[in-house]
């Protein structure tokens, strides 16, 4: 069984890291590269860089920032936001990204998906599906930040889009987002027994347990966390040790 990934995640708008609920009244925290070197030091396995406001205004700022923590930063680094052509995902890979998390523009032109696989390899290909429950069973995916409806059916969507090339999936609940109250361990349970791509969690971590529940319970393949990392609540050492603790695997700093 391949070691469970810890990501953070840092959302970042103009030179700032900033956090909301429900991605919504944001926050600024501070500096994205100095806490992406804290969580690098922690431990953490991935980074997520999210640009949160570039498909709003149709550019993608966060550049420079990935290529300044690339320099002090060595593990695998995904980029989001605004990335709406290959000559984008290109942009991003040459910044020192590794893979690139697409939403916005993939809904938008559902083969985007397709050619950057094909490009750059579907490892490098993420799906990234902001859902917001419409009842019982049913969530609908967003865009643009949470902001605007799809009409898209998210359990419809994902694989279709894991057909189209998408190698893995980032599924973020944006009703439980920067709530702290747990995540949406049914939408993620439905989302996992429906592809064979990698499931990445996100939306609602408040404690370690939280994480170990996505996990055991509804078996994705990594968490992406960020409140309660932002706000010094708990650390990736935390989160790791408890996962540990309940038998699942985890990679341990040297």
């Amino acid at each position: 069984m391949p070691a469970t990934r810890v990501i953070a995640r840092l959302d970042v708008k103009g030179p700032n890291l900033v956090k909301g609920i429900h991605l919504e009244g944001l926050r600024v925290i501070g500096d994205p590269r100095e806490f992406a070197r804290r969580y690098y030091a922690e431990g953490a396995d991935e980074i997520l860089y999210v640009d949160i406001v570039a498909s709003l205004y149709g550019r993608n700022n966060i550049l420079e920032v990935v290529r300044r923590t690339a320099e002090a930063v060595f593990v695998p680094m995904t980029v989001a936001g605004g990335l709406r052509s290959l000559a984008d995902v290109r942009d991003a890979l040459r910044s020192g990204a590794d893979k690139v998390a697409i939403n916005t523009a993939a809904v938008a032109r559902p083969d985007l998906i397709r050619e950057v696989s094909q490009a750059f390899g579907s490892q490098c290909m993420v799906l990234s599906v902001q859902a917001k429950r419409l009842g019982p069973g049913r969530w609908e995916a967003y865009t643009d930040n949470g902001r605007e409806r799809t009409g898209l059916d998210a359990l419809e969507w994902i694989p279709r889009a894991v057909g189209l090339g998408a190698g893995e999936v980032l599924v973020t609940s944006v009703d439980r987002e920067g709530t702290q109250k747990g995540m949406d361990l049914d939408l993620l349970a439905r989302v996992r027994r429906l592809v064979d791509v990698p499931v990445i969690a996100g939306g609602g971590v408040g404690t370690p347990d939280h994480v170990c529940q996505a996990v055991t319970e509804a078996e994705v393949d990594a968490v992406a966390v960020a409140s309660v990392l932002h706000y010094g609540k708990h650390s990736i050492g935390a989160i790791k040790a408890r996962l540990a603790q309940a038998d699942v695997p985890v990679r341990t700093s040297a």
